[in-house]
């Protein structure tokens, strides 16, 4: 049994503490990672502060983890020491339901088990990355290719695989208009991966703040949402947008800026119900989806990629002690655009 040091939380709105986690025994297929960075992830505020339901505390969030593999089981033969590896936002499933076995783990018709927030096939809590070391099973372990600094690694994971899997899954590329809805940390991957993919990229944002970088990352087009003209202007433009935003939005006001047979796919997770008219779909036989995460499969195919075309998420490293101010900042967009802890500082 290995103890890792950890930051945790005991309440909604309580500041993170130093703690002091035991991580299991490994069994025959298991690998303990040395945590070298984790990411922080939108999902971890929402679950920090209970808003996407019952918590149980003390909570050790994090599911964008980098590190190397300092021990393996005597089944392992996916990894060996010294490998750099990393786990995104689940860690098991059950691998018998016909999803496990299409690739598909993070749909898995008995509930995947999420990397915090869960309780894994022992019975034990699940706790993430915000730690100095993980155990997991090496089948929910990912290979990280030499290409990619281990820090940049780690955001991959959750925002890199996030906005992968439905540009991926819907077919951007060459001959295909894309637009990104927000510019944060998933905005600013989708906008990256969709031109590595070859498809037009256009970023709709609620202002022109970050319209620079939005250029730099691959973007051709650059409009802000809060003026009436840009929907005007982009009425049926786009075969497929990517709604990266956690807010509850005008969505019909989007459906309409949809060719015939467009997709518009939400990966963001407002933490309130949103409304639409389907008269908004029903007129160009439109549709409206969602994506979440992807599987192990294809999380090993999007970092590959990732490496392959030199794609990397602009990150802030922090130490441990800035997390709630890092919090603070994400909830306040005041972050470009993925906050990364050095877990060293734990």
């Amino acid at each position: 049994m290995v103890m890792a040091k950890a930051r945790a939380v005991d309440g909604p709105d309580k500041a993170f503490r130093s703690a002091e986690i035991k991580r299991r025994e490994l069994d025959e297929k298991d690998v303990l990672i040395e945590i070298k960075f984790a990411g922080i992830c939108h999902s971890d505020i929402h679950t920090a502060h209970g808003e996407w339901g019952e918590v149980s505390y003390p909570l050790v969030p994090g599911h964008e983890i980098a590190g190397i593999i300092t021990e393996v089981g005597s089944g392992v033969s996916k990894f060996k020491v010294g490998d750099r590896a990393g786990v995104g936002c689940m860690v098991d499933s059950c691998g018998e339901c016909v999803n496990c076995k299409a690739g598909e783990e993070q749909y898995c018709l008995e509930g995947n088990v999420p990397t915090y927030a869960g309780v894994d096939k022992y019975g034990e809590p699940t706790q993430g990355g915000y730690s100095t070391h993980i155990v997991v099973t090496e089948d929910f372990a990912l290979h990280i290719p030499d290409g990619i600094e281990l820090d940049a690694a780690a955001p991959l994971l959750c925002a890199g695989i996030t906005t992968y899997s439905p540009l991926h899954h819907w077919n951007a590329g060459p001959g295909k208009k894309v637009a990104i809805v927000g510019m944060g940390g998933l905005g600013h991957m989708a906008v990256k991966i969709a031109n590595a993919m070859g498809a037009e990229v256009t970023v709709l944002s609620q202002t022109l703040n970050k319209e620079e970088d939005g250029l730099a990352f691959g973007a051709k087009e650059y409009y802000a949402t809060k003026d009436p003209e840009t929907f005007d202007k982009l009425e049926g433009r786009f075969d497929l947008i990517i709604n990266t935003v956690s807010a509850n939005i005008d969505i019909d006001a989007y459906f309409s800026l949809l060719t015939l047979d467009g997709t518009l796919v939400n990966v963001g997770a407002p933490g309130e119900p949103m409304s639409l008219n389907v008269m908004s779909l029903i007129g160009h036989r439109r549709s409206f989806a969602g994506s979440m995460i992807g599987g192990i499969q294809e999380t090993q195919e999007m970092l590959n990629f990732c490496a392959e075309h030199n794609i990397a998420p602009k990150i802030e490293l922090i130490s441990a002690d800035q997390i709630d101010e890092a919090y603070k900042r994400v909830l306040n967009s005041d972050v470009k655009y993925r906050f990364v802890i050095d877990t060293s500082t734990i």
